[in-house]
């Protein structure tokens, strides 16, 4: 009888970690451009499921660099979600800087998806 390789199951669940990851930044990189494209509003959809995916696997990154990644996406999401509810007003009152509000909390939200994905990348943590 041969015993359980604990090394290759700690690995596997760290690689299987890091592809929810990458999912996960790769569904909020759709959302984040899809926000300053005109048009292209399919965002919505793919935000709910990439949050509820880093809600779910947090838990499954431990303790690690990687937490800090899911910590980070679920702080930005909140974040952005609170920043366009309060610019909504803008939109009724004067177009413009309505516009002009989320067209910056946009690409703010861009910035920090493409900067997590960047230290993912190099397996570094965020500041959280």
């Amino acid at each position: 009888m041969t015993k359980p390789d604990w090394t290759e199951a700690s690995s596997m669940q760290e690689d299987a970690t890091h592809t929810v990851s990458l999912i996960s930044y790769v569904l909020h990189l759709i959302v984040a451009v899809s926000a300053i494209i005109p048009g292209a509003q399919i965002g919505p959809v793919l935000l709910v499921v990439a949050l509820i995916l880093d809600l779910v696997k947090r838990g499954d990154a431990g303790d690690g660099w990687e937490a800090s990644h899911f910590s980070y996406r679920i702080r930005t999401v909140i974040l952005a979600a609170v920043l366009y509810l309060v610019t909504f007003p803008l939109w009724f009152f004067f177009i413009l800087p309505g516009w002009l509000a989320w067209a910056v909390i946009s690409i703010w939200f861009l910035y920090r998806i493409v900067l997590g994905w960047v230290r993912m990348n190099k397996q570094q943590p965020m500041d959280v």
